[in-house]
């Protein structure tokens, strides 16, 4: 598999459909916005991308559930691997292509997650433990390699209850077959990212981004189901809901992208830290010359 990846308005998924144009490829789309029908223009959700001359592109895991459901990484990995199986079968190559780094690294890391029940009774016991002693008790259940379970209690609770139901269900299925890929991502310097969100937005409130938002409300979906998707559909909510005024939003929502888009590298450079190798491309580089630099270094 070629695992395509960058912040936000940096051209992945157009760079993703030239190449498979080229090698026969398919797309599985690894963004947590772009799977609802219907949320387009503020995803960022521009199908044409995917027609490279006059032929369409096939992909997979865009326009599969309905505004106002809270689609989850648990599910994303189902999805992902149902989509890589059947791309599989026909011969072609996935390429995996997106910004959310959760769902890129949930399939790249080679385990399952498992969507774990709450257990109320077990947490109204924990929660009379001092944070020292559900340490102690998260200790006797598993090695401590991740310490960021022991970083807040919310998180203390939650990772016992999480280890209490796999001893409890050991003959749950936790396989997750072990993909191997080359990741390549697109690299602009931070200006140059934030001129390109600012002038995106802008484009994307001239064409059309308010309309599709009021047109969400008046189908029956929650100003609130909204607000949960965040960036574009939060703000321009609050604006649409008469909270905010449109320069107000405008700015507020600027802000908002730019922050994203910089905890995406954030999370990207983590998974460097974690031993994933990432082939940085220079994003100033042409289409071509992008497309010319993945193919040069597949095979190495």
């Amino acid at each position: 598999m070629i695992t395509i990846l960058g912040p936000t308005a940096t051209g992945k998924t157009n760079l993703a459909a030239h190449l498979a144009h080229l090698i026969n490829g398919e797309i599985i789309s690894a963004d947590s916005r772009q799977v609802y029908r219907g949320m387009d223009i503020g995803t960022g959700k521009d199908l044409a991308d995917y027609s490279i001359e006059g032929k369409i592109i096939p992909y997979h895991l865009v326009d599969i559930v309905e505004p106002g459901y809270e689609y989850n990484v648990f599910e994303f990995q189902k999805d992902f691997l149902n989509a890589y199986s059947a791309i599989d079968e026909r011969g072609s190559i996935p390429i995996l292509c997106g910004g959310t780094g959760l769902y890129i690294e949930s399939v790249l890391k080679g385990y399952k997650l498992i969507n774990v029940p709450k257990n109320e009774l077990l947490r109204e016991e924990l929660e009379l433990k001092s944070e020292a002693e559900l340490i102690e008790i998260l200790e006797t259940l598993k090695n401590l390699h991740n310490t960021t379970d022991t970083s807040e209690r919310e998180r203390l609770i939650r990772a016992i209850e999480i280890q209490k139901y796999y001893d409890n269900n050991p003959a749950i299925d936790t396989f997750f077959p072990k993909i191997e890929t080359k990741i390549f991502g697109i690299d602009y310097d931070r200006r140059v990212v934030r001129m390109r969100i600012t002038e995106r937005l802008e484009e994307r409130l001239q064409n059309g981004m308010i309309e599709e938002v009021q047109g969400l409300l008046n189908s029956g979906v929650k100003p609130e189901q909204l607000t949960f998707y965040g960036l574009e559909y939060k703000w321009v909510t609050d604006y649409l809901e008469g909270n905010l005024a449109y320069n107000e939003m405008f700015r507020r929502l600027n802000t908002a992208i730019h922050q994203f888009s910089k905890r995406q590298m954030t999370w990207f450079r983590r998974m460097e830290k974690q031993g994933f190798v990432i082939n940085w491309i220079d994003g100033n580089l042409s289409l071509n010359e992008k497309v010319a630099y993945i193919l040069k270094n597949l095979g190495s």
